[in-house]
């Protein structure tokens, strides 16, 4: 059958429609990984558009005007042309409608209202990056790794994302049902999430034990980096620092200069992170300033399968400069560059542009970051009984010179650290061995001796 050539006016229109999409011209809009004001102008070699691809997407699109079995707004069409385009890409490439948009904007802000959930795709199903600390999806006991298969009992399979993310939204305080899927766990489950202001601490710290810090930060926002930053100094300036435990995990990125600020930090100077794609634009790199306002003090970065993206950077730029020492679980992977462009005042398409490498070239990409020493999540148990006979135990037994020496209750705070994150305690066993083997050094310079008691021999 031949196919009949359409008016020239619905040809302009798809036309105007795909360069509106691959040339904006509109206002700047900063993305989830990329600081700078990302619009991607066309090189004048590749501005020609396939008139004979065009012409055929146009037949179909008016056959599906005259002929679908109900009436569709040409509007919809469009966007649903859009949105086939761009999930055809990859899982992080995708049209943002309004409310999408606007999720978008104050998830990097830092306040937004929802579940609390890092989300990517998974064979046609919404999968778990990971639970944003103190939202309502942690504290229902989602985890990363998670796939939601049905929400409100409504199989979401193959439904776009941004579908599903609306499905999940709606007034503070109601409920959303979730149907799960867990590796490792037979059957699917139910859980019932509480919709709430999903207000993010991204920046949050602790004294370990004396002079031994743990920084958390929950995801990536426009100003984590120099919250990071400030909460150092002010522990520098309170007293000695001996080491610092920087928690990644379940981190699921976000802005990419704030990442580039934390690393920054701590290195002197030097490469942190680069990107390259097919797009001249798409090309740049990220350096640190010089001098590490930690100056050399021992650093463990906690990672697992929840860390992805901007925390994947961060890990993998201490990695390779050889600044911190990586512990945890293999990272998520996500080591694509997803550029924001608006096409509306309303509407944007997130397009992944460029992929990230660390200092010494390795792509993230589907590869994640490997912990330099693996330690998995697991519940630990004593085997050691506390109710041993000891030297102290016997009858007649001698005292020490020394006094006695009480160290239950630092002893007491370490096993209930092993217990409830055994992780976070490897961490902290490791900086307090190297720094058990790394010479002190004097604060003052040592004495010299009165010349004149050394010539009369005075002892």
């Amino acid at each position: 059958m031949r196919c009949r050539t359409l008016p020239a006016g619905l040809i302009l229109g798809l036309v105007a429609c795909c360069f509106a999409v691959a040339d904006d011209s509109g206002s700047d809009v900063a993305d989830e990984n990329n600081p700078h004001n990302a619009v991607l102008d066309v090189p004048p070699e590749n501005q020609s558009l396939p008139l004979e691809e065009l012409q055929m997407f146009a037949d179909v699109f008016n056959q599906i005007r005259q002929g679908y079995v109900e009436s569709v707004p040409d509007s919809e069409l469009f966007e649903l042309a859009v949105q086939g385009m761009l999930s055809g890409l990859d899982p992080h490439s995708v049209f943002l409608q309004e409310k999408a948009y606007d999720s978008l904007q104050e998830t990097t802000q830092g306040e937004f209202s929802g579940l609390g959930i890092e989300i990517g795709q998974d064979r046609g199903y919404i999968s778990i990056i990971a639970p944003i600390d103190g939202s309502p999806a942690e504290a229902a006991g989602l985890r990363a790794g998670d796939i939601i298969l049905k929400i409100d009992g409504e199989s979401i399979r193959d439904l776009p994302v941004n579908k599903s993310v609306e499905k999940m939204r709606g007034p503070t305080g109601s409920e959303v049902l979730l149907t799960i899927g867990r590796r490792g766990v037979a059957d699917p489950f139910d859980v019932t999430v509480v919709r709430d202001i999903i207000k993010v601490p991204s920046v949050r710290s602790r004294e370990l034990m004396e002079g031994y810090l743990w920084l958390r930060a929950s995801q990536f926002q426009k100003d984590t980096g120099l919250e990071a930053i400030a909460t150092l100094e002010q522990v520098l300036s309170e007293g000695s620092l001996k080491g610092v435990v920087l928690d990644l995990r379940n981190n699921p990125g976000g802005v990419l200069g704030a990442s580039v600020d934390m690393a920054g930090a701590v290195l002197d100077g030097g490469l942190v992170v680069y990107t390259e794609g097919r797009h001249p634009q798409a090309a740049d790199r990220f350096e640190a300033s010089p001098g590490d306002m930690l100056n050399g003090i021992p650093i463990v970065v906690l990672i697992n399968g929840g860390s992805a993206s901007a925390s994947e950077i961060v890990a993998g730029a201490l990695q390779d400069r050889r600044r911190a020492v990586i512990m945890g679980t293999r990272s998520f992977g996500k080591g694509s560059v997803q550029t924001i462009l608006p096409v509306s005042e309303t509407r944007a398409v997130k397009l992944t542009t460029a992929l990230y490498y660390t200092p010494k070239g390795r792509s993230i990409q589907a590869e994640g970051i490997v912990p330099d020493i693996v330690v998995e999540r697991a519940e630990v148990t004593s085997v050691e009984s506390n109710r041993r006979t000891k030297e102290a135990d016997l009858q007649g037994s001698l005292s020490g010179d020394g006094g006695p020496v009480d160290a239950q209750s630092e002893s007491e705070a370490l096993t209930e650290l092993r217990n409830s994150d055994n992780q976070l305690y490897e961490a902290l066993t490791l900086l307090r061995g190297i720094n058990l083997l790394t010479p002190e050094t004097p604060s003052e310079e040592p004495e010299t001796e009165d010349p004149t008691t050394v010539a009369l021999g005075t002892p």
